[in-house]
């Protein structure tokens, strides 16, 4: 029985990975570290809070001494890092937070790791780490040699991380993978988020606040298919690598939020323009190639499937996110 440590498992992309695992192997015991802050809801896990290969610890990757007595008591196999603060309007408004969690909590994690003899550390970072591409040059995409050029405080640090985790594995030689992937959607994702905050809002008939012009470009990646690839890279994946993750599914934001309305047959009237963000980056697209070719990943989702089955679960899923939003 292998014993997994999965940082940041009550949140958007952890939580759905924890569903994903446990799930899939019946044999594994999942240990879901998380410090419930806003973005992290128990309410997520009630269906698997019970099960005897699953245990719920509360607190704070940064916490050293907690970090350190859970390793030691535990004796984890892999550690699959997903806890982050992630927003990239909340890091212009308060840096110092994304400093200590992203960077600071990665570090005591990894020294963990080394002091407790982990077999794998797998940093679940973004391609946000990359920067930017023009809109008007459809042709080019990040890929694992693409160069770091980070655009906001929550970007850089997040590829401070990264860069801590390579330095771990060519100083220590500790064993460690990242991956960093593209927009994710889907299930349980926090209502601040575009995606979700556009289907509730426009359920709700209320505006449709869109940074702009709305012709920023993103590409979105079904949450499903990001645990798929990092179950695949914790399993098969070459220790010291880092592997892109996308969907193939580029979308101006203005597209996603009409498809959205199209969807639940809402009047594109509820659009709303509103001042853009600081530093907004112009266009995210991710390469697959590697990840695709080595580990044999292929993409579920496509977007146009994905948003329909995204709108309908949260239409019926009307309790989760009203315990999120009276928290």
């Amino acid at each position: 029985m292998k014993k997994i440590l999965i940082t940041g498992g009550a949140g958007f992309i952890g939580s759905n990975f924890v569903h994903y695992m446990l799930n899939k192997y019946l044999n594994y015991s999942i240990v879901n570290l998380d410090l419930l802050t806003y973005a992290g809801n128990l309410e997520t896990l009630k269906e698997v809070q019970d099960k005897p290969n699953y245990k719920f610890v509360r607190g704070d990757i940064s916490d050293r001494e907690h970090v350190y007595k859970l390793f030691e008591e535990e004796k984890f196999d892999i550690a699959v890092n997903f806890a982050a603060e992630s927003h990239v309007d909340r890091s212009v408004e308060n840096p110092q937070l994304f400093i200590q969690t992203n960077i600071i909590g990665t570090q005591v994690l990894l020294d963990a790791c080394r002091k407790y003899g982990i077999k794998r550390y797998h940093q679940v970072s973004t391609d946000e780490v990359y920067g930017d591409l023009p809109i008007d040059r459809r042709d080019l995409f990040f890929t694992e040699k693409s160069a770091i050029n980070p655009s906001s405080p929550y970007s850089a640090s997040k590829t401070a991380a990264d860069l801590l985790v390579n330095s771990y594995y060519r100083t220590y030689g500790l064993p460690t993978t990242i991956s960093r992937c593209s927009n994710n959607y889907g299930p349980y994702h926090f209502p601040e988020k575009l995606i979700p905050l556009m289907i509730l809002n426009a359920f709700e008939d209320k505006q449709l606040p869109v940074y702009g012009n709305g012709e920023n470009i993103r590409d979105w990646l079904h949450v499903y298919d990001h645990c798929t690839a990092v179950d695949l890279i914790i399993h098969k994946g070459k220790i010291g690598e880092v592997y892109n993750i996308g969907g193939h599914n580029e979308r101006s934001n203005i597209e996603v939020v009409k498809t959205i309305l199209n969807i639940l047959g809402k009047s594109e009237d509820l659009i709303s323009y509103v001042n853009d963000r600081p530093g907004h980056d112009l266009r995210y697209a991710i390469d697959p190639s590697k990840i695709e070719n080595e580990l044999g990943w292929k993409a579920k989702y496509d977007f146009d499937s994905g948003i329909k089955e995204t709108v309908k679960w949260y239409i019926e899923h009307e309790y989760w996110w009203k315990s999120v939003l009276s928290v």
